[in-house]
């Protein structure tokens, strides 16, 4: 059921549709001007879809995946806060996730040179008490969401502390890329990476493939990656972007065929059609002091795999591997991303 129209608030040309799911939870619809879309639940501050121009669905969801509060949703790009994994006291991947989130009336700017042709929403998500119980720590955690006229998907995350104490957290953006056969992808740019491997008790490892091909379960966090990735889809001859800020790991999952069987809102053989690549940080914890604010930024574009790395509009520099140099990307190569989020 529509909610009406809401003006966007950085381009008055453009306008957002807020409308409302089965279960009464708001769901904002942005558009850009070329056809892309993307919908972003209030619930999780999860989007749930993006579609290039041509109407092609980019993200995966599970044809079993639970559409009701407070379970997370299996697909698109759940936000991991302030856990990531299980790797600590809370719930696997936080609790941010299961929350219903609020637009964010008040949005603070950005930076003073923000795009002017984003279609873009802004949400914002407080503890409840019972989240304080869990996990004592009081924070502001906004998100813009963000679509550009080429149909770039962005998403910023802004964590404040309103405690009076330090507190930390891990983070991540749990992105299912949807993908034509996941034995006919590879990921370019973490090559030569150490990376912790969950499937042996996060022994680490150095990767030694020229690119990263899949034949079995995977599920690693690669450490100290470069702020551009690609993911290949050779049958579709597609790739995805992958350029992040303030998010040190990269987190590679497919869930392959023994595991599939045992998740409850995934089917048996979705495996195939999945991979999440996820912009977070995994490895260390964010401190933040009291009134301090962290900043992660997440990219993702879309572009034909023969026109790659002309369309990273990134600086020739010194390379270390083919990939880098089909990227375009240099060893020491500061983050691009999302300058104008």
């Amino acid at each position: 059921m529509s909610m009406g129209h809401y003006t966007n608030l950085t381009d008055p040309r453009t306008e957002l549709e807020v409308v409302r799911d089965w279960n009464g939870v708001d769901q904002v619809v942005l558009r850009s001007p070329r056809g892309a879309y993307a919908r972003v639940s209030l619930h999780g501050g999860q989007v749930l879809s993006w579609r290039n121009d041509r109407g092609e669905e980019l993200l995966f969801t599970s044809s079993k995946a639970i559409f009701k509060p407070p379970k997370a949703m299996r697909g698109g790009i759940p936000i991991c806060f302030p856990q990531f994994g299980n790797s600590g006291t809370l719930e696997q991947h936080g609790f941010a996730r299961n929350r219903i989130w609020a637009l964010d009336e008040e949005h603070p700017p950005l930076n003073q040179n923000d795009n002017n042709s984003k279609a873009s929403v802004d949400l914002i998500l407080k503890p409840s008490e019972d989240d304080l119980k869990c996990w004592p720590h009081g924070f502001e955690f906004r998100l813009r969401v963000s679509l550009t006229k080429d149909g770039n998907l962005s998403l910023v995350s802004r964590i404040r502390n309103v405690n009076g104490k330090p507190f930390s957290f891990s983070f991540g953006y749990h992105t299912y890329l949807s993908v034509s056969d996941i034995s006919e992808v590879r990921i370019e740019g973490l090559e030569t990476l150490d990376y912790l491997d969950n499937l042996s008790q996060r022994e680490r490892f150095t990767e030694q493939g020229d690119a990263i091909t899949f034949e079995s379960e995977v599920d690693r966090v690669y450490v100290s990656s470069p702020n551009v990735i690609a993911v290949l889809d050779h049958e579709k001859k597609r790739t995805f972007v992958i350029r992040k800020e303030g998010l040190p790991d990269v987190v590679v999952w497919n869930p392959w065929e023994k595991k599939s069987k045992n998740i409850v809102d995934f089917g048996d053989e979705e495996y195939k059609q999945m991979l999440c690549v996820d912009a977070a940080a995994a490895e260390r914890q964010i401190t933040l002091k009291p009134g301090e604010e962290w900043t992660g930024k997440l990219e993702l574009s879309e572009v034909p795999s023969t026109n790659c790395s002309g369309h990273l509009d990134q600086p020739a520099l010194p390379v270390q591997t083919a990939a880098a140099a089909r990227l375009g990307l240099g060893p020491q190569q500061p983050a691009p991303i999302c300058s104008s989020a």
